[in-house]
């Protein structure tokens, strides 16, 4: 709250732990994610900046463990900044996992275990507000998404909550202008993962022209789509622009899953958005596969990982589907190596910008991706 006080610590600066054996992970990365680990693993050792450029569905995460680890092993106190408490809440339980018993805390509006003082914290970038010259290793996830890109209020808190010779590592699947203007006049040092780490091609969308997603109606395509899926077994994952739309789509969509035989009960049909007291009882239900179908707003367009879905975005002309936001919401389909071809579609009433610019993007990473996959050099 703005009339909340903040304290820092003048004193003698403490010294954490150093722990010999933190990683408990016994996977193993690819050779794409064992470049990027690298370079990673050097910036956290030797302090300065890195970007990490990896596409959806990369590992972006375990390409972060031998880093992290090396952290750990010298004392270092490291902190996990995004911008969505959905991904904090999926981060730490992959990184408790990973690094067990190590822990872990989670700082989000909300979270239970917050007073902040651990030596390994995942937060959202609002969280870092609290903080001042607190953490050695400052990584920063999706740095391109809303709020933390728009906000030069957070950019200056996770300035400020880095000590001044910290190791700053900055991921995203999608820079922005900037990032990349820095990248081109190489001012910011970055390492570019062009695969996923199944080694399959992220889905290409296919483009729909529908008028129909109004007072209540589904449009004949969409109802078409639903009805000749390549394969019906797959979740569904429906993307929408505003809380309204996705409260007014769950009846006809009910009437049509029961009517069409698509689903046998209602509730494995759901909303969820970022009002929604339930969600993450709900996102945690769909990971689990306890619910067929979720219509969600761009709260999940990132950072969560759903092993088999189809993915299809009504309204996608919406000004709120912006380039980057196309490009992620793609990205949760295909994820899992034993499911890697989920399908995509944007549901639109005119093609816009950011629909031709998401398509060619993708397209263009998976032309790169083929390129690097031919030389030897990313599998």
């Amino acid at each position: 709250m703005a009339c909340e006080p903040l304290y820092y610590w003048s004193g003698t600066e403490y010294e954490w732990p150093k722990h010999s054996e933190p990683c408990s992970w016994k996977g193993r990365l690819t050779k794409a994610q064992q470049h990027a680990a690298l370079e990673i693993d050097e910036t956290i050792a030797n302090g300065g900046e890195l970007l990490v450029w990896a596409v959806a569905g990369a590992g972006k995460t375990e390409m972060l463990f031998p880093g992290i680890t090396t952290a750990l092993k010298d004392g270092k106190r490291l902190c996990i900044a995004t911008p969505r408490a959905d991904v904090v809440r999926e981060l730490l339980l992959r990184l408790n996992e990973a690094f067990h018993p190590l822990h872990i805390q989670g700082l989000y509006s909300g979270s239970r275990d917050n007073d902040g003082t651990s030596q390994f914290i995942i937060a959202t970038t609002h969280q870092l507000l609290r903080y001042r010259r607190a953490f050695d290793v400052l990584i920063i996830d999706e740095i391109d998404a809303f709020p933390y890109h728009h906000d030069e209020t957070l950019q200056f808190a996770a300035k400020r909550a880095a000590k001044e010779n910290a190791s700053l590592i900055y991921l995203t699947a999608t820079p922005r202008e900037m990032h990349q203007s820095l990248i081109a006049s190489k001012k910011l040092k970055h390492v570019f993962v062009p695969l996923r780490f199944h080694g399959h091609a992220l889905p290409v969308p296919r483009l729909e022209r529908s008028f129909s997603f109004k007072n209540g109606q589904l449009a004949p395509n969409f109802i078409a789509w639903l009805k000749e899926r390549k394969n019906p077994s797959r979740q569904l994952l429906l993307f929408v622009p505003t809380i309204r739309t996705a409260n007014e789509t769950i009846a006809p969509l009910t009437e049509l899953f029961l009517s069409e035989k698509i689903i046998a009960y209602p509730s494995e049909l759901t909303a969820v958005h970022a009002e929604d007291k339930k969600r993450e009882e709900k996102i945690k239900k769909f990971r689990n596969q306890n619910i067929y179908a979720l219509v969600t707003t761009t709260i999940l367009e990132r950072g969560v990982t759903f092993p088999s879905v189809d993915v299809a975005v009504l309204h996608a002309d919406h000004h709120v589907f912006d380039e980057a936001a196309l490009v992620q919401i793609a990205g949760r389909a295909g994820r899992s190596p034993t499911d890697p071809d989920g399908e995509v579609v944007y549901f639109h009433e005119g093609k816009t910008n950011a629909i031709a610019r998401a398509t060619k993007a993708i397209m263009k990473m998976n032309e790169r991706a083929a390129s690097f996959a031919e030389k030897g050099e990313m599998l």
